[in-house]
């Protein structure tokens, strides 16, 4: 099946599986996906994920979801840039989410990073999701 927004699609599974108090999810495999997921691990939203075969060609990811006193660790998880209306945004106009307590994660030319790391690279790029 083709997704017209594979990034929607994952960060819709992560939020579906996190209202439904799931403790894993499973997505379709793909670089920008693991790079997302990257981010959300290293941020400290989810616990791990891992790249799994299912046969031979077919990979997908398991998500393994954070909860904290029975409350998910991500609260909201929102696109921002999307298939029809992308997003771009210099380092020095990124607005910071809920006050700095909440991520956006941006696609730059050094790779998927937080804005955390791209103000510290200094470097600005497609807005593709807001978490908090």
């Amino acid at each position: 099946m083709q997704l017209s927004d594979p990034l929607g699609d994952l960060l819709t599974r992560i939020r579906n599986a996190q209202r439904a108090r799931q403790s894993r999810c499973a997505s379709p495999a793909s670089r920008l996906r693991a790079d997302v997921l990257d981010v959300l691990k290293r941020e400290g939203y989810i616990r791990a994920w891992r790249m799994e075969e299912e046969r031979p060609g077919i990979r997908r990811l398991d998500i393994e979801l954070k909860y904290s006193e029975g409350e998910p660790a991500i609260k909201e998880i929102t696109r921002v840039s999307k298939p029809g209306r992308r997003v771009y945004s210099k380092i020095k106009e990124l607005p910071k989410f809920y006050n700095g307590l909440g991520i956006s994660i941006l696609s730059t030319p050094r790779g998927v990073m937080s804005d955390a790391e791209a103000r510290a690279a200094n470097v600005g790029g497609e807005v593709l999701c807001r978490v908090f």
